[in-house]
């Protein structure tokens, strides 16, 4: 079968829906001819390759509320469905510049099957989202499946529940390259865990946006003794806004960005993974589910419709409590440090649930199961 990827972009450039769409890619490959088609960071088009798969890039002049915008993207797109003439399409959503497009060309090719694979609500930007509703609508009454990466977004989105019979779930996988540890790995891990001999360690990684709630954590801190050690990975725009919060509070470490390397052994240090991600821009947590492979409890808001109390289950791999509430989450925190018994036994069923749902394997199986049933 020949299939076309359709992604906002695509690897070298990182993201979850990035990284999702080159996980399908390698999924599919071995049995069907597969092609990608996405936006370029710069103005010009550009075809490379990617894992053996051919990447077809449109020059992108301009982002207007997230969204990529480009002159020759309509061109570009009929171009490859000519030259290509795929069997199926796997279109990434959110993407209303690009849905646009592809509905005008999809009507000269109305025996190729439409996926999409919706991987979160517009939630932000509401305007747009209304704006876009009549487009959404058509995108999926012409889907043939629609791809969620949880249950709990089916059931939380409005368009994914008003159109169930089409959904299936397929849940985003950990990267085993990723997660692969080498023995500098765990020297590393051990020199983290020197330097603060004596303390509970909590990591947290993530881009410095609201969405990830890193300043609900920052807070929770205040209410932490200096037992703890709290490490904050990563950078963003809230970057200077979060240091300046946690000002006096000298358990609170900001590592900046750090490589696969620095992660995990991050991972293999600490003690408690914090994920204090706030709405349902977070659709599912590939993070969360990465320091789950490390045996590490967790401890997340609860979020309405949201896939991230999916991949972590309250009192079971983890803790969970009330969306936003500070208390709640530095007491979770506490509970966790306080029992190394339930540490221990929340890993070890994090780890069991990522091995069942969440490895390249079951995502690769799930995927040629639903290409092979439309």
């Amino acid at each position: 079968m020949k299939i076309l990827q359709i992604s906002n972009y695509y690897y070298p450039n990182i993201g979850g829906i990035e990284q999702v769409a080159r996980d399908a890619s390698n999924a599919l490959k071995d049995g069907n001819e597969v092609k990608v088609f996405c936006f370029n960071h710069e103005k010009n088009n550009k075809t490379d390759e990617v894992d053996g798969v051919e990447i077809v890039r449109a020059g992108c002049f301009a982002k207007v509320a997230s969204q990529s915008m480009s002159f020759s993207y309509g061109k570009l797109l009929k171009k490859t469905f000519k030259s290509f003439n795929p069997d199926a399409v796997i279109f990434h959503c959110p993407n209303p510049f690009g849905a646009h497009y592809l509905l005008k060309v999809l009507k000269k090719y109305p025996d190729c099957k439409l996926i999409v694979y919706w991987h979160l609500d517009i939630v932000k930007q509401k305007t747009l989202a209304k704006f876009f509703h009549g487009q959404t609508k058509r995108l999926l009454k012409r889907a043939v499946k629609i791809l969620a990466t949880s249950p709990n977004y089916i059931d939380g989105s409005k368009y994914l529940s008003n159109n169930r019979e089409k959904c299936a779930v397929l849940s985003c996988c950990v990267s085993s390259e990723r997660i692969k540890t080498t023995e500098a790995d765990f020297k590393n891990a051990e020199n983290i865990k020197n330097a603060n001999k004596g303390k509970i360690l909590c990591f947290a990684v993530g881009r410095h946006v609201p969405y990830k709630g890193i300043e609900y954590l920052v807070k929770a801190s205040r209410l932490l003794d200096d037992n703890f050690k709290i490490i904050i990975g990563g950078s963003g725009p809230l970057t200077e806004e979060l240091k300046e919060l946690a000002e006096g509070d000298n358990k609170i470490e900001f590592a900046g960005r750090i490589d696969d390397n620095t992660l995990k052994a991050h991972m293999l240090a600490c003690d408690i993974f914090c994920f204090p991600s706030i709405t349902k821009n977070e659709a599912f947590g590939i993070a969360l589910a990465e320091a789950m492979s490390f045996e590490k409890p967790s401890v997340t808001f609860t979020i309405e419709g949201s896939g991230v109390n999916y991949v972590s289950l309250n009192n079971v791999t983890g803790l969970e409590v009330e969306n936003g509430n500070v208390e709640k989450y530095a007491e979770a925190v506490k509970t966790l440090a306080e029992n190394a018994q339930l540490r221990e036994t929340y890993g070890k069923a994090a780890k069991e649930r990522v091995d069942r749902l969440f490895t390249e394997n079951v995502f690769k199986s799930t995927l040629n199961d639903i290409i092979n049933s439309i």
